[in-house]
């Protein structure tokens, strides 16, 4: 997961901070897409007894994701 600290002076802090805010928000959003898009093809490529073992069907990966 990706984390960014950025720190703006006194002047234009506000601006800065609610930019740096926004654009860490993009950079988690990314990363955690990036998460799940990489732990969907994992699961994907177990066969049907291996995703039964984890409790898992086929069906269950696309939602495995969005939890």
């Amino acid at each position: 997961m990706a984390a960014l600290f950025m720190q703006g002076s006194r002047n234009g802090s506000i601006l800065f901070g609610h930019l740096g805010r926004f654009i860490v928000a993009m950079i988690d959003g990314v990363s955690a897409w990036n998460d799940n898009r990489v732990t969907r093809n994992a699961l994907s490529k177990l066969t049907d007894r291996e995703l039964e073992d984890i409790g898992l069907c086929r069906g269950d990966i696309d939602s495995v994701g969005r939890l």
